[in-house]
């Protein structure tokens, strides 16, 4: 089975859930994506890493590092790290806190990166891109040249057009519609 289609395969299987959810942006919605059933499942991790390392290197070539908002762009960027070091790639990861740390460093922004590095968000589900562009604002503040966002997984529900009018490029690996749901009507 080729890598695309065992993604998926794994995001039918373990992460898609029906019934009535309440999103972090506040929206509701008849279904939820869990992704941290995948990106935290060995397999999938693996898939994750090595997919969004080859959409990176085939759009906007390979960033200094990854990162996005902590919790859920957490083990995201920990794929993505190991997968680039598996394959002999410099990339490093940092995580975006959503308040910045009460002691020692007191940093929003956490890892081995430094101002002027090229950098990707990454996502697991991107609804509104909210959590992608908080993420985002962080790491420029920081100081990071923020040149685009990857997602795994594209809700079709405005978040994508968001990000883009933010003046960010977005990709992802999936969307809904790879999974056999149909986008909200708006």
């Amino acid at each position: 089975m080729a890598a695309r289609e065992e993604l998926i395969q794994l995001v039918k299987e373990k992460a898609v859930r029906f019934g009535e959810f309440t999103l972090t942006s506040g929206r509701k919605s008849h279904y939820y994506i869990d992704a941290k059933q995948v990106t935290l499942d060995p397999r999938g991790a693996r898939l994750i890493g090595e997919a969004i390392l080859d959409l990176l290197e085939a759009t906007w070539g390979l960033p200094d590092a990854v990162g996005g908002m902590a919790v859920g762009a957490d083990p995201i960027t920990g794929a993505v790290v190991t997968m680039a070091g598996i394959r002999g790639k410099p990339v490093l990861g940092f995580l975006v806190r959503r308040e910045a740390k009460g002691h020692g460093t007191q940093r929003f922004l956490e890892g081995p990166v430094v101002p002027g590095q090229k950098a990707v968000i990454v996502e697991d589900v991107i609804t509104t891109g909210g959590s992608a562009l908080a993420a985002a604002s962080r790491a420029k503040e920081f100081g990071l040249n923020v040149v685009g966002v990857v997602g795994i997984i594209d809700r079709l529900e405005g978040g994508r057009e968001a990000i883009a009018a933010a003046g960010l490029p977005c990709q992802t690996l999936l969307t809904i519609c790879d999974l056999g749901i149909e986008p909200a009507s708006t």
